[in-house]
């Protein structure tokens, strides 16, 4: 007797995996013309995908990802807290987003969703109607995984380029390359090949999903969290303007370990006066930034090894439970 398909819940978000181009030459102009397939009509262009799930699919929105930020991931999180709650037969979860963002609402849904099962995130560099485009095999792919019960218990996952990865170190390292999603200098989790077959060989081992505390179920809206970038001569004019905004939190993206010229130090050091939170990242794309005596002594947090859009997000959650900086920078070394 065959046994039944496992239930796969699909939400699309948008992107290029379902953007429309001018011609089938174009892999760059797309994203100006704003125009996107449902996910039932990518669907369509893969009746491959019903010899491995059943699919349950909807349109949560309709964006290129570089209009997603803080209300989108909140809609998305409930969205799948709701169907893993609601629809019990569904073996896992997949969702189609744009490659700008991807990275940062793989990270949120990877502290913030509350189930062990598995949580998919996938997207393209060339549109389905490009020559070349990867959109109908990440979808594959992205289901294949949400499909298996060994791609649960990992936190959420993202697929491209049949590469499996952790949502919490993946980054996109290439403006257009169908490889540009790499797992910092760690290593990525797994293969999803065309023998069908979804292959892991590590797990991530930082605190994630259901063992996090971070529930955004009754929140509208986060605590502003901003970046500034150092750069040679930088001085505190952008700090200053955070600080005098008022934001939440800050995330300072520094040179190597996290070093910063001393004019945009001092600003930070003032902020950290007035009460807000600076975390003191890398822009290098790999590392880990180290408190220092010097540093603890100045009131800086450090982000571990998370890249500063990630460190941005981690803040924005420690900061709805916690102002405390001892508290935020266990966070950093937790998740």
């Amino acid at each position: 007797m065959t046994s039944a398909k496992p239930i796969v819940r699909i939400i699309a978000t948008g992107g290029s995996i379902a953007g429309i181009g001018p011609n089938r030459m174009d892999y760059i102009l797309y994203p100006e013309l704003g125009k996107h397939l449902t996910i039932q009509e990518s669907l369509d262009r893969i009746p491959e995908v019903a010899e491995i799930a059943t699919v349950r699919s909807e349109d949560l929105i309709s964006v290129g990802s570089t209009a997603i930020g803080a209300p989108e991931w909140l809609n998305l999180t409930e969205r799948i807290n709701q169907t893993f709650t609601q629809e019990t037969d569904v073996t896992g979860v997949a969702i189609t987003h744009g490659t700008a963002t991807l990275e940062e609402t793989a990270y949120f849904l990877h502290l913030t969703v509350k189930s062990d099962k598995p949580v998919v995130v996938t997207g393209a560099m060339r549109p389905p109607t490009s020559f070349g485009t990867d959109a109908d095999a990440n979808l594959i792919d992205a289901v294949r995984i949400a499909s298996c019960p060994e791609a649960g218990g990992k936190g959420v996952l993202t697929v491209l380029n049949n590469e499996i990865q952790c949502a919490r170190d993946v980054t996109k390292a290439n403006t257009l390359r169908v490889e540009t999603f790499r797992p910092n200098e760690l290593g990525f989790l797994g293969y999803a090949d065309s023998d069908g077959q979804v292959v892991f060989y590590r797990a991530p081992l930082r605190r994630h999903t259901t063992n996090t505390p971070f529930d955004v179920a009754s929140r509208t809206s986060l605590p502003r969290v901003d970046v500034v970038y150092a750069y040679a001569g930088a001085d505190g004019l952008l700090v200053d303007a955070v600080r005098n905004n008022r934001s939440d939190g800050l995330i300072l993206a520094g040179f190597g370990a996290g070093t910063f010229p001393p004019a945009m130090t001092r600003a930070a050091e003032e902020a950290v006066k007035e009460g807000i939170p600076v975390v003191l990242a890398s822009r290098a794309t790999a590392g880990r930034v180290v408190i220092t005596p010097q540093k603890d002594q100045q009131g800086f947090i450090v982000s571990d090894n998370l890249l500063p859009q990630k460190a941005r997000i981690l803040l924005m959650l420690g900061l709805t439970l916690t102002q405390d900086r001892a508290q935020l920078q266990n966070m950093f070394y937790e998740f």
